[in-house]
């Protein structure tokens, strides 16, 4: 499955995911410990970024390997490890809570994921 994700900044700089469908708590798309900072990579100085992800193989796309799923009552979701990012190596841990799975209908072992110019919702 690939799908393709605006991501945009409120007035307090806080990351959020836009995903129409979701009908849970809108605090639920922050995106918070880590996933922020990636936003903040990907989307260098802008306030939005779209992002494509996918749970098959994409060429030239970044990986985000889980390495371990959260109980219900951590969050739920994944924490995962981005080792490498444009070509360096970080070992960048995140977290991408339980929205994850609403998206990809599981928790994927390995999420594909890479920026896009077009910021069409």
């Amino acid at each position: 499955m690939e799908r393709a994700i605006r991501f945009y900044k409120n007035a307090k700089g806080e990351w959020y995911a836009d995903i129409p469908e979701w009908g849970g708590d809108p605090a639920d798309l922050q995106m918070v410990e880590g996933a922020d900072e990636l936003l903040d990579w990907i989307a260098t100085s802008n306030d939005e970024c779209k992002i494509i992800w996918a749970d098959n193989h994409m060429p030239d796309a970044e990986q985000l390997k889980l390495v371990y799923t959260r109980e219900e009552n951590l969050g739920g979701g994944g924490d995962y490890l981005l080792e490498y990012f444009n070509g360096n190596h970080i070992n960048h841990k995140l977290w991408l809570c339980y929205v994850t799975e609403f998206v990809f209908k599981s928790l994927p072992e390995i999420i594909y994921f890479k920026g896009t110019d077009d910021q069409t919702p």
